[in-house]
């Protein structure tokens, strides 16, 4: 067994292995940039577990090799032109090398001495975010697990600061009925916030949405009166930046305006379009954003980092420490404290990743100027392909994209509205069984589109025109 350890340890077996996966890597690259492979072998459940069964249960022969291969093969690739699929950015591979570095190092980042190095990126990290955001001299922030745990970040920093009882501390009064507003357009992960929170049903307030998909601020004022009405404390208002089934940007100034008036606590969910900060050209979509109490960013959206990095940043600093006040005397000996560099004082995790070393790295390496790339080509790219849309007649645009995500279906002729839902169904799974192109589907007023969310951007126009082509052409009929 000593042995066998020894061995695992290797420096210099660790050298080869590396050598050896990054060969590997990089000639999946190679095909991917050139299309010569499928997006995904599409394998059914049953069919791909019972694969891996019988793989586990294949004899030790001490070479990683095969099985990282054949992981490698029965994967999705998403550096493929031909994955559009959901909001997962291909990832810089200088940023997927910088993961095997954080992961060899495995340094957590609970408290400041087993964490130095990244506690110390974190901070430079966030508080750059912070500023191109604009959200002021007294902005700062965290990193943490994907947009869903941030959220809940924010919306529990939220609670603390605007509700007057200590929650926390003392658990909901016996009467007290929280509730926050949101568009009926928000990705769930905010419901599901709100239920862990133990706000129920009643307490997420959801606004419709207009004819483009963005939360009517007309109705802020009836809504809030009605939930008054009914009982509930409103003390949080959550702005899309952007909606996650179309890529619309609520009005984020209107509802800045509505929670200043009524002293409400203004969150901004931009963990896909909030990196539209990069640019100059598409920063006026988030215009209002600034003046947020908080707002999150997906790196591994738009940003091109591995998943999952995700900053929660706040206007005012401070109130991330009230977040989750509690002793943990093995960890650090005042729990009051505001130090920057006990990142566990702020964030759910204890053991979290070194995950500000890949956005670090990238920084140091490439500069702003290759985030901004990303989101004006992929942006641009989105714009361009709601022309290819339009200029056929078999095909309808849902609603003219304001971000890297397109919805349209295929309507052919002579077909009922339930007839076109069927038939944009089986387009999207005969797609998907074939392999070629990675897209997805979504509902909007009821109604089936199918969905593209533009994030490689070694996609090209070409390419889109061929999906265009390939379902047209396909012959595909309605199933009676």
């Amino acid at each position: 067994m000593d042995n066998l350890l020894t061995a695992a340890y290797s420096p210099e077996r660790f050298r080869q292995q590396a050598h050896t996966l990054v060969d590997l890597l990089a000639d999946q690259l190679n095909q991917d940039e050139r299309s010569n492979e499928p997006v995904l072998p599409y394998a059914e459940p049953d069919e791909l577990l019972a694969y891996w069964q019988a793989d586990f249960q294949k004899p030790i022969d001490g070479d990683p090799l095969p099985v990282l291969t054949d992981i490698v093969k029965r994967s999705i690739h998403l550096h493929n032109p031909r994955y559009m699929g959901h909001q997962v950015a291909p990832p810089l591979p200088l940023a997927a090398l910088t993961g095997v570095l954080t992961g060899l190092l495995n340094n957590g980042m609970a408290v400041y001495e087993m964490g130095m190095t990244a506690n110390a990126l974190e901070r430079i990290v966030t508080q750059w975010m912070a500023e191109k955001m604009q959200l002021g001299p007294q902005a700062g922030g965290l990193l943490t697990s994907g947009g869903t745990l941030a959220n809940l970040t924010a919306l529990l920093t939220a609670r603390a600061v605007a509700v007057s009882n200590n929650v926390w501390e003392e658990g909901y009064a016996e009467r007290s009925r929280l509730a926050i507003m949101v568009s009926e357009e928000a990705h769930y992960c905010v419901d599901r916030a709100a239920r862990i929170m133990g706000l129920g049903s009643d307490g997420i307030i959801k606004i419709p949405t207009n004819e483009r998909f963005q939360l009517r601020t007309d109705l802020l004022e009836t809504y809030l009166e009605q939930a008054r009405a009914n009982g509930l404390t409103v003390f949080a208002v959550v702005g899309c930046a952007c909606s996650t089934s179309t890529g619309s940007y609520d009005d984020l100034m209107a509802i800045a305006d509505f929670c200043e008036k009524h002293t409400l606590w203004f969150h901004a969910d931009g963990a896909h379009g909030g990196a539209a900060v990069m640019s100059e050209t598409y920063r006026p979509l988030i215009r209002g954003i600034e003046r947020a109490d908080s707002v999150v960013v997906d790196f591994h959206k738009m940003m091109m980092i591995p998943a999952l990095v995700t900053a929660v940043l706040y206007r005012r600093e401070l109130d991330s420490y009230r977040t989750f006040q509690q002793k943990a005397q093995y960890l650090w000996s005042d729990a009051t404290a505001k130090d920057w560099f006990n990142s566990g004082k702020r964030v759910f995790e204890c053991t979290k990743l070194m995950m500000s070393a890949k956005v670090y790295t990238v920084l140091r390496t490439y500069g702003e100027a290759i985030f901004t790339a990303n989101v004006e080509t992929l942006y641009r790219l989105a714009s361009r392909f709601a022309d290819q849309v339009r200029s056929r007649p078999e095909f309808e645009l849902a609603v003219e994209p304001e971000s890297n995500i397109v919805c349209f279906r295929y309507v052919g002729n002579g077909h009922t509205a339930d007839q076109l839902d069927t038939l944009n169904t089986q387009i999207r799974a005969k797609l998907l069984k074939e392999g070629r192109f990675y897209i997805v589907q979504t509902t909007l007023r009821g109604r089936v589109y199918l969905r593209v969310s533009l994030m490689n951007p070694l996609t090209t126009d070409t390419h889109l025109e061929e999906l265009l082509d390939v379902i047209s052409q396909q012959h595909y009929h309605y199933a009676e």
